[in-house]
């Protein structure tokens, strides 16, 4: 798995690319943990996630826990197609905010 970080205007993106299960989700926790959680958004592009796995959801949960105290916000891009199956499963896509 690769994690790209952007700036951009209103926050941050962080592009995911590969598998994100459990030898690769506590890669994307330790990024998340270095984002300061400061008012502004997080982008979490997950356009290049092929698998995503209960520990990966997990993960996307806790960047949604980080921003929310802030007055921020996580908003989720993109989700590749597989993505979007795992999230409507969970149930977690009526809680998450997409783009």
């Amino acid at each position: 798995m690769t994690i790209t970080e952007n700036k951009v205007s209103n926050g941050i993106e962080l592009v995911v690319n590969g598998r994100l299960d459990t030898t690769t989700a506590p890669q994307l926790e330790a990024a998340l943990k270095q984002i300061k959680p400061i008012r502004q958004t997080l982008y979490l592009n997950l356009s290049g996630v092929e698998y995503v796995s209960s520990a990966g959801l997990r993960v996307i949960l806790l960047a949604h826990k980080i921003m929310l105290p802030t007055g921020g916000q996580m908003i989720l891009r993109k989700p590749s197609d597989f993505c979007k199956q795992v999230l409507s499963a969970t149930g977690m896509d009526s809680i998450l905010t997409f783009e």
